[in-house]
């Protein structure tokens, strides 16, 4: 009687609890609890408002000020969605809005050209390194690769398909090998292996570690992995208890309350521990760890050999009887027709990112022939004990390749 009676107050409670009314299209909850509407997106914002009246006077902004304007911006800015309008990580729209104004723009003239496309990649390591020092989730780069392969495909449609140059199948082949990236990134965008804490993985909603949102709200406990894991791979003498302090200081991850197994690390970004953690790559917007590394080498090389056969084709067809290099560097009246103009500058676009890329593979291939991980080979430079080989190119750790296999 007793239970069945401290049952029924939880019950009259619940009950009694006011339900909130059903949100329309255009409404939704700000991040300060209250009902808003997405047409109020420029009312009641007194930063907005102080922010335009300073910068109009010449006045300095405040950083502080700065920061409160974007989540207020990036809370604002959402569109209309059943039960409720959606946000918009704000971070997605520059390169929507940017990349085909820069390219178009730097399609007139090779001055032009040469300016734009120098400064894109000067722009975006500026963006790199502010949010990596911030140590912030961003969807930009993502945005920037995926509209970058939409963009040149839908240039390649336009622009060179139509002189009659590429055929069917060549076209068929090319377009096969952008559903094969798209396929390869999704597979690496999922669990890198996340490491769950066994206290946090017994039930869910219990509000430990491995259930708390990384930045951006994003909920980090992804990825089944069995309690008994940590335990099974701690290093050290067997005679030492498993929570003995000695023997797991150097595994212990104060934020995640687990320890570590050999090899795994913890992600200031994601806020989690990753299994055989190698980076965290901001195209993806997640780690590489232990279950998608064979992924993303599956998703870099398909993007290799994709943009080079693409780049072939166009150079092929807007500077004939010219070899894929020659042509490159040398190809004249190119300025002389727009949209030879704009098909191009793409092509030099798209071998500036497949270099970037390919010096990506070429690391990565170089680190899975020595058995290190990229966070091993930092990990050694900073303490100095890997030796740099081929000015710095290759890094021996000498603690997992070879004779030490891990």
């Amino acid at each position: 009687m007793t239970q069945k009676g401290g049952v029924k107050p939880g019950k009259k409670n619940k009950a009694e609890e006011p339900e909130l009314e059903p949100l329309c299209c255009c409404e939704y909850i700000d991040r300060n609890g209250e009902k808003n509407h997405v047409a109020a997106c420029l009312c009641d914002c007194q930063d907005l408002d102080d922010g335009c009246d300073r910068w109009i006077t010449c006045k300095s902004v405040q950083p502080e000020t700065c920061e409160r304007i974007m989540d207020t911006v990036s809370d604002r800015l959402r569109i209309p969605w059943l039960r409720g309008a959606k946000k918009v990580n704000i971070s997605i729209l520059p390169p929507l809005i940017l990349l085909p104004v820069f390219l178009r723009v730097a399609s007139w003239h090779f001055l032009l050209g040469v300016v734009v496309l120098t400064s894109l990649p000067v722009l975006a390591l500026w963006y790199y390194y502010l949010t990596h020092r911030r140590k912030e989730q961003t969807l930009f780069f993502l945005s920037l690769g995926l509209f970058s392969l939409g963009y040149m495909y839908y240039v390649f449609l336009q622009e060179v398909v139509p002189r009659g140059r590429v055929g069917p199948t060549r076209l068929a082949l090319l377009t096969c090998g952008l559903f094969l990236i798209l396929l390869a990134l999704c597979r690496a965008k999922k669990n890198p292996g996340y490491l769950r804490s066994p206290a946090g993985s017994e039930r869910p909603g219990s509000g430990g570690p491995a259930e708390r949102p990384g930045p951006g709200g994003q909920d980090k406990a992804r990825g089944p992995l069995s309690s008994r894991a940590p335990r099974e791979e701690l290093r050290g003498p067997p005679g030492v208890p498993a929570g003995s302090p000695a023997k797991v200081k150097e595994d212990w991850c104060a934020k995640c309350q687990l320890v570590r197994p050999a090899r795994a690390w913890h992600c200031r970004i994601c806020g989690i521990c990753v299994r055989r953690m190698d980076h965290h790559c901001v195209w993806i917007n997640s780690c590489v760890g232990e279950s998608n590394h064979q992924a993303f080498i599956l998703a870099l090389s398909v993007f290799l050999l994709t943009s080079v056969y693409g780049i072939t084709l166009t150079l092929d067809t807007i500077c004939r009887d010219r070899s894929v290099f020659t042509a490159l560097f040398y190809c004249p009246g190119v300025y002389a027709d727009y949209s030879s103009a704009l098909a191009f500058t793409c092509v030099w676009y798209s071998v500036i990112v497949t270099a970037g890329m390919a010096y990506i593979f070429l690391i990565q291939l170089i680190n899975i022939s020595y058995n290190v991980t990229e966070r091993e080979v930092q990990q050694a430079l900073r303490q100095k004990t890997g030796r740099r080989l081929l000015c710095g190119l290759i890094v021996d750790t000498g603690q997992y390749n070879r004779a030490h296999l891990g």
